[in-house]
C-alpha cells in the first residue's frame, strides 16, 4: 500500500513538472536562436513522465529500461535548464527552482 502511494505521488509529481516546464517555456523570448532550447527542453522534460508512465504496466526488464530512459531525460532537462540559466533570458529564480526539481527527480529515478 505504501509503495502504491509513493508511486502515485511520483507520477503526479512528474506530471506537475511537465506542466511547469511547458508554462516556463512561455517566458523564454521568441528568438530564432532560442527555438532549439524550447524544443529540446519540452521534449526531454515531458519524456520523463511519459517514460515513467509506460514503465507502470511493463515487465521488470521493460520497467528498468523505461526508468533508465526517464533518468537520462531528467539529466538532459537539467542540461537545457542550465543553458537557459547562463543565458539569463528568463527568471533565474524560476530556472533555479526547475533545476532543483529536475535534480531531485533524477535522484529519485537513479
Amino acid at each position: 500500500m505504501k509503495n502504491d502511494k509513493r508511486n502515485k505521488d511520483l507520477r503526479e509529481r512528474l506530471l506537475t513538472f511537465s506542466v511547469a516546464i511547458l508554462n516556463f517555456l512561455k517566458t523564454i523570448p521568441y528568438r530564432k536562436e532560442y527555438e532549439v532550447l524550447r524544443y529540446q527542453l519540452s521534449k526531454s522534460a515531458t519524456s520523463i513522465g511519459a517514460n515513467y508512465e509506460e514503465s507502470q504496466n511493463a515487465s521488470y526488464k521493460e520497467f528498468m529500461q523505461r526508468v533508465k530512459i526517464a533518468l537520462r531525460e531528467a539529466n538532459e532537462t537539467i542540461y537545457w535548464l542550465k543553458i537557459i540559466n547562463r543565458l539569463d533570458i528568463t527568471s533565474k529564480e524560476k530556472t533555479s527552482e526547475l533545476i532543483r526539481e529536475s535534480s531531485e527527480i533524477s535522484l529519485i529515478l537513479g
